[in-house]
């Protein structure tokens, strides 16, 4: 499945932040197994912002990497070939039947919370650069 890549840094953070708008929070998305995903405009900053010190997480730096891969979130929740495991909860130290991760293009990761029957809200999305951590979430329960 191709998955398109946007040169974000040629857009302003307002024009991302539209882009993010107009795909996400004003459309319908569907995962490949029939459940709504609802997005919502507050969460672009959680997303798409990185930490300067991860001991801090402050957020406070814009990611044109991870805008980069803004529209990967529609083609991996779409990805009937995607890896989907549990998601794990680091404050309850333990896997939640309700959060699900959908792993493509190897280490590039989205995490829904589902609420209802088909309907999950999106948590977020971000490419795994660490051997340690995604081999830790490869090896996560699978997603039934």
């Amino acid at each position: 499945m191709p998955y398109k890549k946007l040169k974000s840094y040629r857009y302003t953070e307002a024009e991302l932040r539209e882009i993010w708008s107009e795909t996400y929070c004003e459309k319908v998305i569907v995962t490949f197994d029939n459940i709504v995903v609802k997005f919502y405009s507050g969460m672009f900053d959680h997303c798409f912002f990185e930490s300067d010190d991860r001991l801090k997480k402050d957020k406070s730096l814009l990611s044109f990497n991870r805008l980069e891969k803004i529209y990967w979130i529609k083609e991996a929740l779409e990805d009937p070939d995607a890896i989907l495991k549990k998601g794990w909860i680091s404050k309850l130290k333990s896997y939640d039947n309700n959060r699900r991760v959908t792993i493509v293009k190897g280490n590039y990761i989205v995490v829904i919370q589902i609420y209802a029957a088909n309907k999950a809200r999106f948590i977020t999305a971000y490419e795994v650069n660490d051997n340690k951590n995604l081999e830790l979430i490869l090896n996560s329960p699978d997603w039934t």
